[in-house]
């Protein structure tokens, strides 16, 4: 009996082997096959979604976002509120008026604390922003009315306020303004509507004239 079981299991062994043998080769080139097989290709980014390098503008979301901090600046400085104005300037802030003075955070909130000048109006048209990350530069136009010995001047320029962005908002790091002389003896030109760049003449016709 022993023998004969022995026997039996001699005569199936070549079956088992050619068994095995498929069920090697079948798993090897399934192994091959999904070895071979190329890596899934990813979804093409969108055009609309791609970053953009900075550009200047002069009308986007951003002008909108900036022109509501400058008014806020102006509406704080107008009605003397130091409160409100710390949350536009940076403790960094540095102001270089059109007069070429420079004063910092600090000295800007005492003199809107003080309100020396009750006449003093602000106002601040953005005109053009650039972001660059977490900087933003924004330019305008502004007016302010103040007293200077004593007397009324209304004063016109050109302004740049650098903005770093701050805890979810933007205070102002840095402002820089220049007045400009209005050219009472310049001709009137005639309106065009082709698109021009931002800009404003730095010098009237006398001022040339006195060089």
């Amino acid at each position: 009996m022993i023998s004969g079981r022995y026997h039996i299991e001699w005569e199936y062994m070549p079956h088992m082997t050619r068994f095995f043998g498929f069920l090697s080769a079948l798993l090897f080139s399934s192994c091959v096959a999904i070895a071979q097989s190329p890596a899934p290709v990813p979804a093409a980014v969108p055009a609309s979604t791609q970053s953009q390098p900075a550009v200047t503008t002069t009308q986007s979301p951003e002008v909108t976002l900036f022109q509501k901090i400058e008014d806020s600046w102006s509406d704080d400085v107008n009605r003397h509120d130091q409160y409100a104005l710390e949350l536009v300037l940076s403790p960094l802030f540095v102001d270089v008026a059109a007069s070429g003075d420079i004063t910092t955070r600090n000295q800007q909130l005492v003199q809107v604390m003080t309100g020396e000048d009750k006449t003093l109006y602000l106002t601040q048209k953005v005109i053009t922003v650039r972001m660059l990350g977490d900087i933003a530069v924004a330019n305008g136009t502004y007016t302010l009315h103040h007293k200077v010995n004593n007397a009324q001047l209304d004063e016109k320029g050109v302004f740049t306020h650098v903005f770093e962005r701050l805890r979810g908002g933007w205070v102002c790091v840095n402002s820089q303004r220049t007045s400009l002389r209005e050219d009472s003896n310049a001709k009137q030109k005639k309106p065009s509507t082709a698109e021009s760049p931002f800009h404003i003449p730095l010098f009237s016709r006398s001022d040339k004239n006195n060089q």
